[in-house]
């Protein structure tokens, strides 16, 4: 089921939309990395692309996460 959130990212507040099963994982990559969700969507915000919106970013995150693209830093 996709379900609606919200962050507040550098001041601001906004929604983005992501399947549980994202969410689940992005809580597990956070919880891994010893972060706050907040600073997790936070620094994917930061380095996606501009023409990508937030959600479509944090399904690649965790993609690339998941093949081992992206180590715990």
């Amino acid at each position: 089921m996709i379900r609606k959130h919200s962050a507040t990212l550098h001041g601001h507040r906004t929604s983005f939309s992501l399947e549980d099963a994202f969410w689940q994982e992005l809580r597990s990559i956070a919880a891994s990395r010893n972060i706050s969700m907040a600073a997790l969507i936070a620094e994917i915000d930061d380095t996606r692309e501009a023409e990508s919106n937030l959600s479509s970013a944090l399904r690649v995150y965790v993609l690339h996460w998941l093949k081992g693209e992206i180590s715990a830093t």
